[in-house]
């Protein structure tokens, strides 16, 4: 990188202000560890006031107190949470233009054929039904003031399945499609744009849940041969979150070390 000292004051100053979000509210799922807890910390550093959701009120107001945001409390998988939610948000910190779907479990690990129905039924009400109750909630005001950016974190696994995860494959594949209709939907009504991550395997408490042999495998079809890290994916993040993102909606990005195909 280029020593920054030999450049002009007014370049020095356009590049610090690429992706400020100084004076947005912005809403993070599942953000009381891990993924979730590293893009609210990227997001309160680029200035914006972040509201921490999440179902276990302890992790929720730790992170919330360490980054001085707010914490939510409630069931992604329910209609009045989620609403009260949003409310509550933008009761105590301005009106929401920034929502990013992190929520999502994994499931049990097994073949496809010995799952139960439940098996498959919980982990969509997480990771899909989650994901399109805050997303009806939200667009409706970021219509109205003409500006929003929604983040869903779908997987690599909803592009390309994997085994013993058949309904967190599917359910994340349920997420990539849910923001290539929302991003059609909403194009030219405003600045409001809807995109997806979808990350290889990343280096957090989840993969401790999961089979070493399905751990192993996912690494495994990763050309660069290990695991991404919670800051990489923030970055990105950061990146469709901000207003320079303004061009681009209903994608999917891979951030998955070159094991994406397509």
């Amino acid at each position: 990188m280029k020593d920054m000292r030999g450049c002009p004051a007014r370049v020095v100053r356009v590049m610090a202000e690429f992706f400020d979000l100084s004076g947005q509210v912005a809403l993070v799922t599942g953000a009381g560890r891990g993924i979730g807890a590293g893009i609210a910390a990227r997001l309160a550093g680029a200035g914006a006031k972040v509201a921490i959701f999440d179902a276990v009120r302890d992790a929720a107001e730790a992170v919330a107190n360490e980054l001085g945001g707010l914490a939510v409390v409630g069931d992604i998988r329910s209609e009045g949470d989620v609403a009260a939610a949003i409310a509550r948000v933008e009761e105590a910190l301005g009106p929401l233009s920034i929502l990013v779907n992190n929520a999502g479990i994994t499931g049990r690990t097994d073949l496809g054929w010995n799952l139960s129905i439940e098996d498959f039924q919980s982990v969509f009400d997480v990771n899909a039904l989650g994901t399109f109750l805050t997303c009806r909630a939200a667009i409706p005001g970021m219509l109205a003031r003409g500006y929003g950016r929604i983040v869903n974190v779908a997987s690599i696994a909803g592009k390309e399945g994997n085994p013993t995860l058949l309904p967190y494959s599917a359910s994340k594949a349920a997420v990539i499609a849910m923001t290539k209709s929302l991003g059609k939907e909403l194009a030219g009504k405003g600045d409001v744009t809807v995109n997806a991550i979808a990350p290889a395997v990343i280096r957090t408490l989840m993969l401790d849940g999961m089979a070493p042999a399905t751990v192993e495998y996912m690494i495994g079809k990763i050309p660069m041969g290990r695991t991404g890290t919670i800051d990489e994916v923030a970055a990105l993040v950061h990146y469709l979150a901000s207003r320079e993102a303004s061009f681009t909606t209903g994608q999917c990005y891979d951030i998955s070390g070159g094991r994406a195909t397509y």
